[in-house]
């Protein structure tokens, strides 16, 4: 991540939530998760896409393969 307030939010909200601090690349692709989403359906779907995928990978699914699900989802002229 390049800014390292980023990375010191998210080192401290993984250990108050007892959680290891997600990779440079899963952050990565997260964030272009959210921002698709926000851009191709609207705002409020953004995050509420990285709660959704949260919870599938908490319960044990492929972070990518959750990730993938959500972007088809988006109309293909948004993307």
């Amino acid at each position: 991540m390049a800014d390292p307030r980023l990375d010191d939010w998210l080192t401290g909200a993984a250990a108050a939530l007892d959680l290891p601090t997600p990779s440079s690349d899963d952050t990565r692709a997260l964030l272009d998760l959210v921002r698709t989403v926000a851009h191709g359906v609207c705002r409020p779907a953004g995050p509420l896409a990285a709660y959704l995928v949260g919870v599938a990978v908490g319960r044990h699914a492929d972070l990518d393969a959750a990730r993938v699900a959500l972007t088809a989802l988006v109309p293909e002229e948004a993307t």
